[in-house]
């Protein structure tokens, strides 16, 4: 049993599955019936109307309905979209046990211990027929699935079988007969049944029977009974009769019922358990108990293979067996298993052929299989739901099967719990001891167990490996040095394991989860589900593309995960190439499912910042939908999705989050919307361009923030503008206002007179000189009225006239658009954009009059010469001869003698010195002495001359300059890296170099060195160590990686420079040149190097050593060669070599080489330094020299000593 759902609840009485949702009702012995998903575990609604217990439940198979009887004897018909019932049936007059709907008329069938069985018209919500017979309670009253049948069961010992043919003559087509036309109810049910005829009464059980039902296709009935039988009973047209009892139960049978999906009877008893019988043999298959709880009811979907049982306690959906097949996957060729044969699928051209026929196949499905293409052999597994009975079986396939009918194999078997292939003739299997063999293709063990104890499961991991499962723990285990567990991740629960086409990523599917992992087990993302996942494969992107019991959806590395399609039947994907889907359905078919990969690898591409193909999916797909805008949105790609996004309103938004100021104001004059104007000035303030917002401002006529604009650009003109239109819209508050930015006393007075506020007008007039005005205005007070005063200490309150007017918008960073930006900007746009913002595009509908406008003399009489220097009157250039030794004097009291200035203060930059041992902080602040004596302390720098450049241009990194006010001086500002929680003793310069920057350059160094520019190489990887005792790394981790970037520099300039001298030997054809190009050669292949590297290496000392005729040692190159994998033709060249090599293993020239004893190079003299003789290193990259170059500067990164005792590189933040 595989149990997929259970509830926990009081007393379940009956079960009825929905025939195409997942959903399944229960009703309970309390009165309440539940509805449940049980594919997401969750109660979808409760209903709680009847008094007493529910023992009858059933869906409709087409509308959305389902009815219910009760103990309280009514049948409730109840509408599941409504949440509520619609209407109830009264009628019988005892406990209702069971209610079912007919599959095709608007009947409901329904039987009572009031003895009779009813069937009602639910359209007409009236009794049509009431079936009486039994002179006892009657348990069950069901319709026969396709015929005109009704079958019930009672305690009276007998079954019987009614025929309602003439029932369904009389409600389907009447006014058939007079006789029919001028029946009533009343009638019917005083003078008997007349539609209804008892065709057969089976008697044959001792004692009250519970249940009976029909078989769905065949003429079969099956009943279970209180004398603990199950009994089968076979019908034909004129009788039926007992085919055999079923005994096993040890109380009474509550139910049975034929299963929907395969020859197969369930029952279930008080006994606590269930039982599975098979129809034609009647023996009894499976047996299934609990320990506390009787069983009351069970049920079969009516399509699907899955079942349902009812028990003291709640309810369990479960199935039988697995339906998910065997297969495995080869290259181009599926193997799977079906009706106990092992048949191929050839992708390429389609063909299925029959490989194998299993001898020995039980009734369990297998559970796995693997193909081993080396030795043409597959390896089956399987498992029983107690796990106690587990086997595995090595079958060895023909090689030329779809010629002939497939042979019959028994194939070698043995008990263990799983097995999996772990090299080519190899396979390792897990027992019940929890300890690991390692088997050959005889079966016979080749290997010491490996005993883990925690250990339930092995998944296949590669050659030499094996992935088990350790309770919530995936470990990686090397197989050849034992007890090594390579690496772990925490991962709960796996149940299958997909490696990528290349081995470089894994999934690992859970019950109801996905986990993506690196080939270390380093997990990168997990995607959690709420129905189960069923299987998933890798595409040739490397995203992973799995299932659920209703969709195709996909899984990205970079956590991105979404829906392909939806599915209308579970499927179990194989393979995925380009937009098919191969997969198996339940029944082992392939199928090829049709996909729409596009949203998947677009997120892919976006990730991978692949643009080119981003743009082109944008252009020649239908990406649409708000769920694609999102994405962009979220990752920060607003642009892209301006390309696809044909909605205003949208563009607009996105055009702003992205800055995008051009298509913005497109998109603004599309929309014109006030809010949408106010919006885009809003974000073009931020970005200085005035003229987008004055011409949105002269959009929404907001004037009050126009005239402020034009006061802070200094457009005075405008500004007076602004006054003359306010003064025609009659706001005198604007007006006021507007003559104060421009400094206007005469327009303020005027303006305060016309509103009536003579006491302000006059107090102006007065104060600020206006003779003539202030006496007129002083007739307006009355007799006795106060006149104020004017203080004789007020100042004219007058804005400071702008030192130079903004014409243009406020200078931006010079940035390249990006590729996006640069395709959806219009050139229209952008040529139109300062007219498009002229204040005379206003117009008259604008609010603006046709003014004159007012001329101002700003020339007058103040004119300077053209070069703006002094002019010939001023005697500045006089040369006074002032004696040193007199000081200005202070102006201030005398007695207070000279003005002593305060002490200067400690700049920013010295502050950095001061406390900090970090180098790059001292370069920071200028301070280049004290940053050279700590590089000579720590990394033993005595040669400075390499780091000038340096250390120069990161100095000019450390400060920024501004202007605050125009015409004004510049001043200078340091950014910091901590200032967020810094204070002023602490403070530290900002970061201008980042450990990710170097990483980046030595990924080009790799593409010269693969290119062979050796020399460019060299210096790139020279300025990559002179840069890392500049970096300031926030951890001990990073500095270990700097640590290893070091290293890796080191041993690529070793080997290198080594490389660049045998080039020039290469050019003698002296013999002892040879000889040393030769060890050159070899040398080089022992530094640390990428594979791709090392391989070129091999290579080149191989080919060397070969044409020097020696053997012995081309030989070894060869086997370290073919150990990296390298390209077929590499390989076999190699192999050549090495088949030479083993016939006569000699060195013709003795090379100054001992592979078999470990040794470092001198990077002065270029030879080995074998283990145990003296050596001294570099004191900055730890390159080996022998003792007499002790003192001299460093030939690998040319500035430190050899030799020296230094305290070690500090980069890290705590160093300081």
């Amino acid at each position: 049993m595989l149990t997929k759902f259970e509830s926990k609840s009081a007393r379940v009485k009956g079960l009825c599955f929905h025939p195409k949702r997942p959903w399944i009702l229960s009703s309970l012995h309390t009165g309440s019936i539940q509805l449940w998903d049980y594919r997401l575990n969750t109660m979808i609604e409760k209903f709680d109307e009847h008094e007493g217990p529910v023992r009858g439940i059933h869906f409709h198979s087409q509308q959305p309905l389902f009815v219910s009887g009760g103990d309280d004897y009514k049948i409730k018909v109840w509408n599941y979209k409504l949440h509520r019932c619609i209407f109830t049936l009264l009628g019988h007059l005892d406990y209702i046990r069971t209610t079912f709907f007919h599959h095709e008329y608007p009947w409901i069938i329904s039987c009572s211990d009031d003895q009779t069985v009813r069937i009602w018209n639910w359209q007409s919500r009236n009794c049509i027929s009431i079936l009486t017979g039994h002179n006892h309670y009657v348990m069950c009253a069901q319709f026969h699935p396709s015929e005109d049948l009704v079958i019930s069961a009672s305690l009276d010992q007998t079954i019987r079988v009614w025929d309602i043919a003439g029932l369904r003559k009389k409600n389907v087509a009447p006014g058939s007969s007079a006789i029919d036309s001028i029946r009533t109810a009343g009638q019917t049910e005083l003078f008997g049944q007349s539609d209804v005829v008892v065709k057969f009464v089976l008697e044959g059980h001792d004692r009250g029977v519970n249940w009976a039902t029909f078989h769905p296709s065949m003429k079969l009935i099956v009943s279970g009974s209180d004398d603990r039988q199950v009994k089968i009973w076979r019908y034909s047209q004129e009788k039926a009769w007992e085919v055999d009892s079923c005994r096993g139960h040890y109380n009474n049978v509550s139910c049975v019922a034929f299963s929907n999906y395969s020859e197969i009877i369930l029952s279930d008893s008080e006994d606590k358990s269930i039982r599975v019988w098979d129809v034609n043999k009647r023996i009894c298959l499976y047996t299934f108990r609990r320990e506390h709880d009787r069983f009351w009811v069970v049920a079969a979907h009516p399509t699907l293979n899955l079942y349902a049982a009812g028990h003291d306690n709640g309810s369990i959906v479960f199935k039988l067996e697995r339906e998910r097949p065997a297969f495995s996957v080869s290259q181009n060729l599926l193997f799977y298993l079906k009706d106990h044969h092992v048949r191929c699928l050839d992708f390429t051209t389609n063909k299925d052929n029959p490989v194998l026929q299993l001898r020995n196949a039980g009734r369990t499905p297998e559970y796995s299989a693997a193909f081993n293409p080396a030795e043409n052999a597959l390896l089956l597994v399987t498992k029983t739901p107690s796990g106690e009975n587990s086997i595995y079986e090595v079958y060895t396939l023909p090689k030329n099967f779809g010629s002939k009918e497939a042979d019959i194999s028994d194939g070698k078997r043995a008990s263990g719990q799983m097995a999996v292939w772990v090299a080519r003739n190899r396979f390792a299997v897990l027992d019940r001891q929890k300890q690991i063999l390692i088997k050959n293709l005889k079966n016979e063990e080749a290997g010491k167990k490996i005993q883990l104890s925690n250990c339930d499961e092995i998944f296949y991991a590669g050659t030499g490996v094996l992935l088990y499962r350790d309770g919530e723990q995936m470990i990686l285990y090397d197989l050849q040095q034992k007890a090594r567990a390579l690496a772990q991740a925490r991962v709960p629960k796996v149940k299958y394991v997909v490696w990528s086409n290349d081995m470089t990523f894994v999934a690992m599917m859970s019950k109801r989860q996905v986990t993506l992992c690196t080939r270390s087990l380093e997990v990168l993302t997990s995607v959690q589900e709420t129905v189960n996942v069923k299987s998933g494969a890798w595409d040739e992107n490397n995203v992973f593309v799995y299932t659920t019991g209703n969709h195709i959806k996909y899984a990205i590395a970079n956590g991105d995960h979404g829906i392909i399609r939806t599915l209308d039947f579970v499927i179990y994907i194989t393979r995925i190439k380009g937009n098919n889907v191969y997969c198996l359905d339940r029944e082992a078919v392939p199928r090829v499912l049709t996909i729409d990969p596009t949203e998947y690898r677009f997120k892919l591409a976006v990730s991978q910042r692949r643009y080119d193909e981003v743009l082109h999916m944008v252009k020649h797909s239908k990406l649409i939908g708000q769920s694609i805008i999102a994405y962009l949105q979220q990752k920060g790609y607003p642009e892209i999705a301006l390309h696809f996004v044909k909605d205003e309103k949208t563009r607009f938004t996105l055009a702003l989050e992205c800055g995008n100021i051009e298509i913005a104001l497109e998109a603004a004059r599309s929309i014109d919307d006030k809010v949408c104007w106010e919006r885009l000035a809003e974000a073009a303030l931020l970005q200085g361009n005035h003229q987008v917002v004055e011409m949105a401002y002269q959009r929404t006529k907001n004037f009050d923030k126009l005239s402020f604009l034009y006061l802070i650009t200094g457009n005075l003109e405008k500004l007076r503008k602004m006054m003359k239109i306010a003064e025609v819209r009659k706001d005198t508050s604007g007006q006021f206002r507007d003559a104060l930015f421009l400094g206007d006393v005469g327009e303020q007075i005027k303006i305060l007179d016309h509103s009536g506020q003579y006491s302000m007008a006059y107090l102006a007039a007065q104060t600020y000189g206006f003779e003539e005005i202030a006496e007129r205005l002083s007739h307006n007070f009355q007799e006795g009225e106060a006149v104020p005063q004017a203080s004789p200490d007020a100042v004219l309150f007058k804005p400071a006239p702008p030192l130079q007017k903004l014409d243009e918008n406020w200078p931006l960073l010079a940035i390249s658009k990006t590729f996006f930006e640069g395709a959806a900007s219009t050139s229209k746009t952008a040529k139109n954009l300062v007219a498009a913002v002229d204040v005379g595009d206003m117009g008259e509908e604008a609010g603006w009059g046709d003014d004159d406008d007012v001329a101002v003399d700003v020339s007058g009489d103040a004119a300077t010469n053209e070069e703006g220097e002094e002019g010939a009157g001023w005697d500045v250039d006089e040369e006074l001869d002032i004696p040193v030794d007199v000081a200005p004097q202070a102006e201030g009291k005398a007695e207070s003698g000279y003005f002593a200035p305060p002490p200067r203060g400690t700049s920013m930059a010295q502050a950095w010195t001061s406390h900090s041992q970090l180098a790059i902080d001292h370069v920071l602040a200028g301070s280049f002495e004290t940053a050279c004596r700590l590089l000579h302390d720590q990394i033993g720098v005595v040669s400075f001359d390499p780091l000038k450049e340096t250390m120069l241009s990161m100095m000019r990194l450390s400060r920024t300059s501004f202007q605050p006010q125009p015409l004004g001086p510049s001043m200078v500002s340091y950014p910091l890296r901590n200032w967020q929680e810094g204070t002023p003793k602490n403070f530290a310069p900002a970061m201008v170099l980042q450990l990710t920057d170097l990483v980046q350059r030595l990924q080009s160094c790799y593409q010269l060195t693969t290119a062979g520019k050796f020399q460019e190489a060299v210096d790139k990887l020279r300025q990559i160590m002179w840069n890392i005792p500049f970096l300031v790394v926030p951890s001990k981790q990073e500095q270990v990686e700097a640590s290893q970037l070091l290293e890796i520099c080191r041993e690529y300039v070793l080997g290198i420079s080594m490389e660049l001298v045998r080039k020039e030997l290469a050019k003698s054809e002296k013999p002892e040149d040879r000889k040393r190009s030769c060890e050159l050669a070899v040398y080089f292949t022992h530094c640390n190097l990428q594979p791709v590297h090392q391989v070129l290496t091999l290579r080149t000392a191989m080919n060397l050593a070969f044409k020097l005729n020696d053997l012995k040692t081309a030989g070894s190159l060869a086997r370290r060669l073919l150990e990296l994998g390298p390209k077929p033709e590499v390989a076999q060249t190699a192999r050549k070599i090495l088949q030479v090599a083993d016939k006569n293993p000699v060195d013709a020239v003795p090379l100054a080489y001992d592979e078999h004893n470990p040794f470092t190079i001198c990077a002065y003299s270029y030879t080995p330094i074998y283990r145990g003789k003296p050596e001294v290193k570099s004191a900055y990259c730890g390159a080996s020299y022998l003792p007499e170059y002790a003192g001299r500067v460093c030939n690998i990164d040319q500035i430190s000593q050899i030799g020296k005792s230094t305290s070690g590189l500090k980069i890290t933040q705590q160093g300081r």
